[in-house]
């Protein structure tokens, strides 16, 4: 190691070291090498196919007389996370495939040198354990060990056994530590005891090679009193799950979806992530250079114009799951690196894709969590087909604003002009609530009203904002959308479709028959997250073109999420695409919404962070801690 972050981190490696050479002299005693005795190369399971998760299912459901009449022999390995010495004999827990099993070490049947392993055990090691189940007194499952295999050292000492990684950034840079330690969060958790809680992994480096005396059986010590008491009718609600839950059940999310879509005939691929033209998306792209060829690339941030290329090409329905690149912020929602699926069907319009949506949610929904039933966010979500709302952007504007603002939206989208008069009004009305509450005398309101008055402090600032820019020229359906966003999307907390987007934020959809101005797209929102968007494809090669160069001059304006020429793209369309429908999907944010977890860093195994060097000498930055 080059680099030890305490004293006690490099004199406990040191200390280590020392053991892996006592462990190095014992393996010489049976003939191994000290690399063989020390890092030895394989384990082998037995029976074959057995693991701790299996030997739990199999045999939890056995008293200790049958147990003792089979003596089942088993032979697994795994990470100590739990360890006690008594004279002659110990107990230790062993952690593998997500759940934990007791050994029963006795120095008669694993022998002298066995035992002297044993006793150089240290809480992280990995080892093998031969023996055969049975229940100890107090009715555990446990291994009574024949024989012990070491094969492998922790050199660093884990985290503490009560807290864990308790620092959340730490979590996401070492999520190596994450993954076996976090047992996640409960509620009220600090108020009910101390202790461990009961699927928390118990670690503890101690004094010395082994830790105190653990509470859960290890097995003959009393358990320890916590400092309050503990009501067992009420065992504390989980409200983060363990970090390895989170990620077993991404991957379900994953195998569910391609699941879904090999059962209606749709085709998975695979498009390049090195572009020449970054498309498909409103985004500023990562920049690379190709040394070979010498041409610049960015990398993709989104598969969009490819998968259409496929459908041009007679791949009627096709699906990607792919990973994006995006130049952007950093936030609990956003993360420049991140999974889409996105899907294409010929001869479908935004209305079945809406229809598809729902079905494939609900779908995933089940059959990784058994229930369409989500906590997310403080809020009880229910994902089940008859509990999704459908409004227009314009309807959602309207509906969802606060009701103490009496503001008519009739009328109000259909030219710059009329949004310009609902945003005067709209101002009108909250300052008509806003200015007695700013009076001087008047003391400012706290608790609910406070949040509502703020609230509309921030829909007079966007909507203000937005008045100026489009003074200014810009389209006035960025504005629309702008608005729709402050005012609308923190209520769309149980699934909701928002249908029917301003041309100017569109630039890839077909346009509405009779309104210009308007596309065929929808977004859909859950715990107020946009969590996918879909559209009736444009298909008109000249139409595509010319969308294309508005967002030239867009770019040249300055703006740096607009989408360059596609000159092959749009000769692509100029061979005919079907009528076709297609949709994004954030994984990322799915997988939020059906795990509970709060931040999408809790959903993606390695998120980027920024390095700790550079984090140190800027911390007026905004960093990952900022949101």
């Amino acid at each position: 190691m080059s680099q030890f972050e305490s004293q006690f981190e490099e004199d406990l490696y040191n200390a280590r070291q020392q053991t892996l050479q006592k462990i190095a002299a014992l393996g010489e005693k049976s003939g191994l090498s000290a690399a063989e005795a020390t890092y030895p190369n394989h384990f082998r399971f037995s029976p074959e196919g057995i693991d701790i998760p299996k030997i739990r299912a199999q045999y939890d459901g056995l008293s200790g007389e049958q147990l003792e009449a089979e003596k089942p022999p088993v032979a697994i390995a795994g990470r100590i996370v739990a360890i006690r010495l008594q004279g002659k004999a110990g107990f230790a827990q062993l952690q593998q495939g997500g759940q934990r099993l007791q050994l029963y070490v006795r120095k008669d049947n694993v022998g002298d040198d066995g035992f002297e392993l044993y006793k150089l055990l240290d809480l992280g090691d990995h080892i093998g354990v031969d023996g055969y189940l049975f229940r100890t007194r107090t009715n555990e499952l446990t291994i009574h060990a024949e024989k012990l295999t070491f094969l492998t050292k922790a050199m660093l000492p884990l985290p503490d056994k009560f807290s864990g990684l308790g620092d959340i950034e730490l979590r996401y840079r070492r999520r190596y530590l994450d993954l076996f330690t976090d047992s996640g969060d409960f509620a009220e958790a600090a108020e009910t005891s101390a202790s461990p809680l009961p699927n928390s992994v118990i670690l503890s480096e101690g004094a010395g090679p082994h830790p105190a005396p653990q509470p859960k059986d290890l097995h003959d010590s009393k358990p320890q009193q916590a400092p309050f008491p503990i009501s067992p009718t009420e065992p504390p609600q989980q409200t983060r799950p363990p970090a390895r839950e989170v990620f077993i059940k991404r991957a379900a999310i994953l195998r569910a979806i391609r699941k879904f879509f090999d059962a209606r005939n749709y085709l998975e691929v695979e498009t390049p992530m090195l572009h020449t033209v970054a498309g498909g998306a409103a985004a500023r792209p990562f920049t690379t250079h190709h040394n070979a060829l010498d041409i610049p690339l960015s990398l993709r941030i989104a598969p969009e114009l490819y998968l259409k290329r496929l459908v041009v090409g007679g791949l009627d329905r096709v699906y990607e799951i792919n990973r994006n690149f995006r130049n952007e912020g950093v936030s609990t929602k956003h993360n420049p690196e991140f999974t889409m699926l996105e899907f294409y069907q010929a001869y479908a319009n935004y209305h079945d894709l809406m229809d598809l949506t729902q079905e494939l949610i609900t779908t995933v929904a089940q059959e990784v969590n058994g229930t369409t039933i989500t906590p997310f966010n403080g809020n009880v979500i229910d994902l089940a087909p008859e509990n999704w709302r459908k409004l227009s952007m314009r309807e959602a504007i309207g509906s969802l604003l606060p009701p103490d603002l009496r503001v008519s939206t009739e009328g109000a989208f259909v030219d710059s002009e009329s949004l310009l008069n609902f945003i005067r009004h709209l101002h009108d009305a909250i300052w008509e609530i806003l200015r007695p509450a700013m009076q001087p005398d008047m003391p400012w309101p706290v608790g609910e009203e406070r949040m509502h008055l703020g609230r509309l402090q921030e829909i007079d600032k966007v909507c203000l904002e937005q008045r100026d820019r489009v003074l200014n020229g810009m389209p006035y359906g960025k504005a629309i959308a702008s608005i729709f966003e402050v005012i609308a999307e923190p209520h769309l907390i149980q699934p909701t479709i928002i249908y029917d987007f301003p041309l100017a934020v569109s630039p890839l959809s077909k346009v509405k028959p009779d309104e210009p101005d308007w596309v065929e797209r929808f977004e859909f929102y859950i715990g107020g997250l946009e969590v996918g968007n879909a559209f009736s494809e444009l298909n008109d090669a000249g139409d595509q073109r010319n969308r294309f160069l508005a967002q030239l001059a867009a770019k040249e304006a300055g703006d740096e999420e607009a989408s360059d020429m596609d000159e092959d793209y749009v000769r692509a369309l100029g061979y005919g695409l079907p009528p076709t429908a297609g949709e994004g999907i954030g994984i990322d944010r799915l997988t939020m919404l059906l795990t509970g977890s709060r931040s999408i860093r809790d959903v993606i195994l390695f998120p980027l962070m920024r390095p700790l060097a550079k984090q140190a000498a800027s911390e007026e930055d905004h960093g990952e801690s900022a949101e």
